[in-house]
């Protein structure tokens, strides 16, 4: 009797170590995809229970859940357009630090950092996840890629329709797609208001990016901003290479003898006074009848406040010619 008893006991201890070593290759073979506890109890000399609690995620379940992106959130911009950008869509608050030159808005956190005459080191400092640049003045690319820092390359838009992708980029890129698609139509219908008021119409005019006469035709996003008010531009016959921002001779110009002259190089001290000291130009009718507009630093940019520009030309017109 007691014999059997204890081959019984035998026989059921094995029964549970066999069992406990199965469910333990069970859960190391699954891990990360099931949990499994196991507790024993041994009431008497003669029966063992096991109790088996088990938490399963499987794989399967788990590829049916979404991923969240891992956007950025310590952006370095060294482009004036991209920081409009970027807080225009709402990514502000993922913005470490921007360059000298991005002067707008003015809760941008600007540094010395240069976009122009970048340092690598320097930036690495801020230790940021994704740096937005308007191109590449070397080894920048090259040299951020080296310390696995993500670059973003957004050169100036030769269109408007470059503007429109940038924003949609920088929207994807930042986790703020519906935003940016927002700010896009946005956009769309204010250029086409004050489109429906051709104020330039019948109009001739030089756009002077600097005082070495750089213009740009009606190719570029500028131009293409203009001929919405239907003025026509006197660099597009000279523009034989389709550059977009040919230079002009003074006799060009004078030759064209535009209706009205834009000035975006009024931040660096040009203005009708200064033109007409330039040999030939007092002659000019955009000077003699003062038809010179002095723009602001939107004239350069690409981005969001493109609307700002137009707006600015539009009222200058209805201002001189009324």
């Amino acid at each position: 009797m007691f014999s059997s008893r204890l081959a019984a006991k035998r026989t059921v201890v094995v029964i549970a170590a066999l069992l406990t070593t199965v469910l333990g290759s069970a859960c190391s073979s699954q891990q990360g995809s099931e949990v499994v506890a196991i507790s024993a109890n041994s009431e008497t000399t003669t029966t063992t229970e096991a109790v088996i609690e088990t938490t399963t995620t499987t794989e399967a379940e788990s590829l049916d859940e979404p991923s969240t992106p891992d956007y950025p959130q310590a952006i370095i911009s060294l482009s004036a357009t991209a920081t409009e950008i970027l807080f225009a869509i709402g990514a502000g608050d993922q913005v470490i630090a921007v360059d000298k030159y991005s002067t707008y808005p003015v809760e941008a956190p600007m540094t010395d950092l240069s976009g122009f005459t970048p340092n690598v080191e320097a930036i690495a400092e801020y230790n940021p996840d994704l740096v937005v640049i308007s191109y590449d003045p070397g080894d920048l690319v090259a040299g951020l890629e080296l310390l696995d820092i993500e670059v973003l390359v957004q050169g100036t838009a030769s269109s408007l329709e470059g503007t429109y992708s940038q924003i949609s980029e920088l929207g994807e890129k930042t986790g703020h797609s519906e935003t940016a698609e927002e700010l896009n139509e946005s956009i769309v219908s204010d250029l086409a208001s004050l489109a429906e008021d051709p104020v330039g119409a019948g109009l001739t005019y030089f756009h002077e990016v600097d005082n070495t006469l750089y213009t740009a035709t009606s190719s570029t996003f500028i131009g293409q901003l203009y001929s919405l008010l239907g003025l026509e531009n006197i660099a597009d016959p000279a523009d034989d290479q389709g550059f977009g921002y040919p230079q002009l001779s003074p006799e060009y110009i004078i030759s064209a003898n535009p209706d009205l002259i834009f000035l975006a190089d009024a931040v660096w001290g040009e203005s009708v006074e200064t033109l007409a000291e330039r040999p030939g130009w007092a002659e000019l009718t955009a000077v003699q009848n003062n038809w010179v507009v002095e723009l602001d630093e939107t004239s350069g940019r690409w981005g969001p406040r493109v609307v700002d520009f137009l707006t600015q030309i539009h009222s200058a017109i209805i201002d001189l010619t009324n």
